[in-house]
């Protein structure tokens, strides 16, 4: 059911609509009423219409040419790949790294307020683990920025249904079902998250205009309402 109107409508950009999280967020918002426009950055034209949709198609190699669209309350950031879909490093580091800096740097350059990042659990810039550094060093950098109001959200094991299945992703889920029951306490953070559950809490937190950075691990994550 659509939250009631508390505070005056807002514009949201989301940058990865098409993937799990990000089209799971693209419905969360188009039926919230402090959301009056949403604005989606792709690589080609998804097919839904809706009132409130914007939809830009854009290479994001070239993304600081349209720079004047990078406004409004709130940006969230669910780019991302894996070394399966990206073998090539520098794509990869494009992908996970450059445009969600870039997409920061834009936002605080013309005033947006909010800035939402998926990232990992785990998440280190001095791991020795190359997707944990690569994650680290995004937060890292993006928390450089200096946004007002910075959230980074490090789920575990994600469920839901992608476009493209991954099968790794597949096996996890059905062992995730056995051992989250086992994960409590501090191991909590590790256990596996809905993609809707993840999407409402960004949702949420968008309406909290508290400064600061935070970090939102699963456990954290399941408690947003």
């Amino acid at each position: 059911m659509p939250v009631k109107a508390s505070v005056m409508a807002h514009k949201a950009i989301i940058a990865g609509a098409s993937g799990l999280i990000g089209s799971s967020l693209l419905d969360i918002l188009l039926q919230q009423p402090q959301y009056d426009e949403v604005l989606i950055l792709v690589r080609k034209e998804l097919d839904i219409n809706h009132h409130k949709l914007i939809q830009l198609v854009i290479n994001f190699d070239e993304l600081e040419k349209h720079a004047a669209a990078i406004t409004g309350h709130a940006i969230f950031s669910c780019l991302g790949t894996t070394r399966g879909e990206t073998p090539d490093n520098k794509q990869h580091r494009k992908i996970d790294h450059d445009y969600p800096l870039l997409l920061a740097q834009l936002a605080k350059q013309n005033g947006v307020k909010h800035f939402h990042l998926i990232s990992a659990v785990g998440a280190n810039r001095l791991s020795t683990n190359t997707y944990l550094k690569l994650k680290g060093e995004v937060e890292h950098d993006i928390e450089l920025v200096g946004l007002s109001v910075l959230h980074i959200y490090e789920p575990a094991m994600l469920i839901g249904k992608r476009k493209k299945p991954r099968l790794a992703e597949q096996i996890f889920g059905g062992i995730f079902k056995i051992i989250d029951p086992l994960l409590i306490g501090s191991l909590k953070k590790y256990q596996s998250v809905k993609a809707e559950t993840l999407a409402y809490a960004m949702f949420k937190k968008s309406l909290d205009d508290t400064e600061g950075t935070f970090i939102h691990t699963t456990d954290k994550i399941k408690k947003i309402k």
